[in-house]
């Protein structure tokens, strides 16, 4: 099944005026060396949004890290989903480790966050992933099912299923320097694919693209993108510098996965 490759840099909230022009710049100079079968998409804070959009070319998407779970209206401090697809983006991240963590964002939350945002014609990155003690314990699956049902909860219509791109990131892998390795990383990545199969339909399985997250840098990303099932990246740390994010939205040229569609 051919599926885009697609890679996105999640800027957190790093970044001045300056610097996240700067660096705008350079992925607008260096994006041409990108294979155009790779969807490329940078997510800055929200205040450099407008900035990032100026600057980059239609070759990059720009996206929101984040979206409020309910409309327009008394939700001071939020940012609706219709807000951020009226101001023109077309993509938003969904469900990160960090929101769970940190804001205690449960499966519900997600949900309605993931409902909303299709509602309003967006495209939704929804982030999957255990924790170390999940892992050790041996619930990785368990973890995964449960996230994977709180994402598909917020999907009414199976159309929607081609609106969804699904980041598996193990959170004991985010910003530790330690990677899955990709004999790791697939084996989840098949489990996706098989909880798709089962759940929703075996044509949404095919064409779902499912994206690793996790210490993602230019020295592991080909061996980590020579996996079938892992269909692109969702980079963090690495994201913030213009060479590393080219090179690794390079690494499906670089490990000839073209020649395999």
């Amino acid at each position: 099944m051919l599926r885009r490759f697609f890679v996105g840099g999640n800027w957190k909230s790093n970044g001045t005026v300056q610097s996240s022009r700067a660096l705008a710049e350079q992925i607008a100079q260096q994006v041409q060396a990108v294979d155009d079968r790779v969807d490329l998409v940078v997510a800055p804070i929200d205040l450099h949004i407008g900035l990032v959009k100026d600057i980059v070319p239609a070759k990059v998407k720009v996206a929101a890290q984040n979206v409020s779970g309910t409309g327009m209206g008394a939700y001071t401090g939020e940012t609706s989903a219709a807000a951020v697809k009226d101001f023109g983006l077309e993509w938003v991240i969904v469900g990160h480790s960090e929101r769970r963590t940190l804001y205690h964002e449960c499966d519900k939350t997600v949900a309605a966050k993931v409902e909303i945002s299709l509602k309003a014609g967006l495209n939704v990155i929804a982030c999957i992933g255990e924790t170390l003690e999940a892992r050790k314990a041996g619930n990785t699956f368990d973890v995964i099912k449960r996230h994977l049902d709180g994402v598909a909860a917020g999907v009414k219509d199976q159309k929607q299923w081609a609106k969804i791109v699904i980041a598996y990131e193990p959170v004991w892998s985010i910003g530790t320097g330690v990677t899955a390795s990709p004999e790791q990383a697939e084996e989840v990545h098949v489990y996706i694919r098989n909880y798709l199969a089962d759940n929703v339909s075996k044509s949404v399985s095919n064409e779902t693209r499912i994206i690793y997250g996790g210490s993602v840098k230019p020295d592991n990303s080909v061996n980590l993108i020579q996996q079938k099932n892992i269909d692109g990246f969702l980079v963090g740390g690495a994201s913030l510098d213009a060479k590393s994010f080219i090179q690794i939205a390079n690494a499906p040229k670089l490990a000839g996965r073209f020649s395999m569609l």
